[in-house]
């Protein structure tokens, strides 16, 4: 097999593991792999979209929207393994602490979540039922729209904290793997995919999806330089709170009428 498809081959391999519970075999794990497997994070979660559209379909046409909706958040998280939650209250208690460096990561390593955890979490699982809820009752496609441009431009805030120049917070971990291995050209590659695709997620209003997506990223970036400035870097866990915070803001951004 050719060295690129590959390394192809082993970075699909190694997004599956790392964003799912997909029960795949991993292939090699190096920086190499890595970057690629962050690259493709996007693709991941427009995979991940199509049995949560599903759910919310399926379940909407027989119960209240909001039960719906529920479940497949629920369904999401289940098919995550509950990580990028977890990374989000580990992260914004470390943040919440306000101490630095080995403090702050001491913090994140503690298996138990504090109030501001506990709070963040509760406001982001409220904000992503509610705001399906809402698109619950649309059309099948503008639904699977969607849900597929949330999730996708949740993964590509992994995307987006892991580009060059961005350190890792520790010399292990997640982080070390994976900090700074992609690219500009696979970054707005990236970018540019979403945005496309956000274009059809709200009927009649192309721009909205888009402008979703662009803020969304923004206030993502606004956390990775936060985090790097109090812990030195990112983390397996920030990549978690990227994922839940672009994810929950493109959600709303997608239900806020004008």
């Amino acid at each position: 097999m050719p060295a690129d498809l590959r390394l192809l081959g082993d970075g699909v391999r190694l997004a599956l593991t790392t964003l799912t519970v997909a029960p795949v075999r991993t292939g090699r794990v190096d920086r190499a792999t890595a970057g690629t497997a962050m690259a493709l994070a996007p693709a991941v979660g427009a995979l991940l979209a199509v049995p949560v559209a599903g759910v919310l379909l399926l379940l909407g046409s027989l119960t209240a929207p909001l039960v719906a909706a529920a479940v497949a958040v629920a369904v999401n998280a289940l098919l995550t393994r509950g990580l990028h939650l977890d990374g989000l209250a580990d992260t914004v208690d470390a943040l919440g602490s306000y101490r630095r460096g080995p403090a702050a990561l001491e913090i994140m390593k503690k298996p138990d979540v504090g109030p501001f955890g506990v709070v963040t979490l509760v406001l982001v699982l409220l904000v992503q039922a509610a705001a399906l809820a809402e698109l619950a009752g649309g059309p099948a496609p503008a639904v699977l729209s969607a849900v597929v441009t949330a999730t996708a431009a949740g993964r590509l805030g992994v995307t987006l904290a892991c580009r060059r120049g961005v350190p890792a917070a520790r010399p292990d971990g997640l982080g070390a793997m994976v900090a700074g291995t992609v690219g500009p050209v696979a970054l707005a590659a990236g970018i540019a995919a979403v945005t496309l695709l956000a274009v059809l997620a709200v009927p009649g209003r192309p721009w909205q999806g888009p402008l979703a997506v662009l803020t969304a990223l923004a206030v993502a970036a606004a956390l990775v330089r936060h985090g790097v400035r109090r812990l030195g870097g990112i983390t397996g866990d920030v990549l978690g709170a990227c994922v839940e915070l672009v994810t929950t803001l493109v959600y709303l951004g997608l239900v806020l009428s004008g």
